[in-house]
């Protein structure tokens, strides 16, 4: 496919983390394939999360395609650039269309990005999971790539005002080994090995971190930060949930 829009979005991406003196720190890039189909599947702590995740499968030189809410698509200034870069679009109402999508794409050899937590974790831990990306990885017999991202919440995340010119953060980024999930093998053990490996880099990924300052918000509870507990965290999206359907009763 034509490659118009992704190109000039990638340097702009590069020329504001210089501006801002974003400190990568990346390992296991070598892990994205550069060469066919793959499922890159990130934790989920930030609304800038894809940039990032897809800034971690460029030294393989992979254009990540991510899975991303259909109103992103349908907003005038994210909109067309989501359609140029041939990211896919999710209607949670209808998602057999997405999923289709994304396994002809993974078919044609291109990475597909997921965040299988489905929305951004308040408490900055791993998630519940979803089945889907391995569930698309036996469909095409293409590996599954777990990935972790740290520090991206402290920019914009949910809950808090944007940060969008904080300088000089440190961005983690650490892949890990491939999961190569085949037919007929039990998909709900691939997902509960995927969480655990995915639990597993981030929990790396938040005790190598460069800045630990105690009590802070963007740390997890355990880790001596004042985030919600996974169950504070629950509790907090089941409140949204429960009121976002009552805006919409009333709608």
């Amino acid at each position: 496919m034509a490659e118009i829009v992704y190109p000039p979005v990638i340097a702009a991406a590069r020329t504001l983390f210089r501006v801002l003196d974003y400190r990568f720190h990346m390992e296991g890039t070598e892990h994205v394939p550069r060469t066919g189909g793959a499922v890159l599947v990130s934790n989920h702590i930030s609304y800038l999360d894809f940039i990032f995740a897809g800034f971690g499968a460029l030294p393989s030189k992979r254009l990540v395609r991510f899975m991303a809410k259909q109103d992103v698509f349908e907003h005038r200034i994210s909109g067309p650039l989501m359609r140029g870069m041939h990211h896919i679009p999710v209607d949670r109402g209808a998602g057999a269309g997405s999923y289709a999508t994304a396994l002809r794409m993974l078919k044609a050899g291109e990475v597909v990005g997921v965040f299988a937590e489905a929305t951004i974790s308040r408490s900055f831990t791993v998630k519940e999971i979803k089945n889907g990306a391995i569930r698309m990885a036996q469909a095409t017999k293409v590996p599954v790539i777990p990935m972790a991202l740290w520090g991206s919440q402290r920019i914009w995340t949910k809950g808090r005002s944007k940060q969008l010119t904080l300088r000089h953060v440190p961005i983690t980024i650490l892949v890990g080994e491939p999961i190569h999930p085949k037919r007929g093998e039990d998909v709900n053990q691939h997902a509960a090995d995927l969480h655990t490996r995915m639990s597993e880099l981030v929990d790396r990924a938040q005790r190598t971190y460069p800045e630990i300052p105690p009590g802070v918000w963007w740390q997890p509870r355990h880790l001596g930060g004042t985030a919600p507990t996974p169950e504070e965290a629950a509790a907090m999206d089941a409140a949204e949930a429960e009121a976002r359907a009552k805006r919409g009763e009333e709608e």
